[in-house]
């Protein structure tokens, strides 16, 4: 059964500490628990009944008075990390924020067990260049902004989909291609590992070098017909297509 009030991880806490040689005292100066060892700077926890951002914010305040400073809440059900994280996504970013973090285990016929999930150390963030190289890369190799922000569990508009449809539209076009051909119309050096790796299944390879469109990439096309438009000469297909309907 989860805890009531934040005062329950109190006690377990201060035991944490003094079996650790600290002197532990409860709120002094609006921080919940303050342990100090001799000469060493102060240790600050702030308490919760769960990780959320409120208790953040106050360890993040607390880093004005030493460096030393802890959040703790009770462990959540099955030790599962909150939020549907990981626990290794909570301790980076709270290492990203200067805090340690402990959790309370409580069982009902015996103590609770306090657990350190991480240790308050200055963390040095260390840029992922060849991670930002692909955001780079990716932003400028789609042709438009196809996508609504924060969208889940929807097909999104990538380079490599564009890439794709770009083909299978110039197959339409034109009929069977090779993959030469396709690449002085698109100007895709890659495009011969599309065609091999043909990822969703929007063309078939019809002889020795040479491809066309499936009846999937046929319905790819329409499904996508809002970013068809913007390949060069689409519209211009498309209304000569409609005028010789007339």
């Amino acid at each position: 059964m989860p805890i009531q009030t934040e005062t329950e991880l109190y006690a377990p806490i201060k035991q944490y500490f003094e079996q650790r040689g600290y002197t532990v005292r409860a709120e002094i100066k609006h921080c919940d628990l303050v342990a100090i060892r001799g000469d060493e700077p102060p240790i600050i926890v702030e308490l919760k009944k769960s990780f959320n951002i409120p208790l953040l914010v106050q360890g993040i305040d607390r880093l004005r008075l030493t460096d030393q400073v802890y959040v703790a809440f009770e462990l959540p059900n099955k030790g599962r990390a909150p939020h549907r994280l990981q626990w290794e996504e909570i301790r980076r970013l709270c290492r990203m924020l200067g805090l340690g973090v402990l959790t309370v285990q409580f069982f009902k016929r015996k103590q609770p067990a306090v657990d350190l999930i991480c240790e308050p150390t200055p963390y040095l963030l260390r840029p992922n260049k060849r991670a930002a190289l692909k955001v780079v890369n990716e932003f400028h190799e789609r042709s438009g902004d196809y996508n609504v922000g924060g969208s889940s569990k929807q097909k999104l508009m990538t380079a490599y989909r564009e890439k794709s449809l770009h083909c299978a539209y110039l197959m339409r076009q034109h009929g069977p291609l090779s993959p030469r051909q396709l690449r002085d119309f698109t100007s895709n050096k890659a495009v011969s590992s599309l065609l091999q790796k043909n990822y969703y299944r929007w063309f078939v390879r019809q002889s020795r070098g040479i491809y066309h469109i499936t009846p999937l990439g046929e319905q790819a096309l329409a499904d996508y017909a809002h970013v068809v438009t913007a390949f060069p000469g689409a519209e211009t297909s498309d209304s000569s297509a409609v005028l010789s309907t007339i």
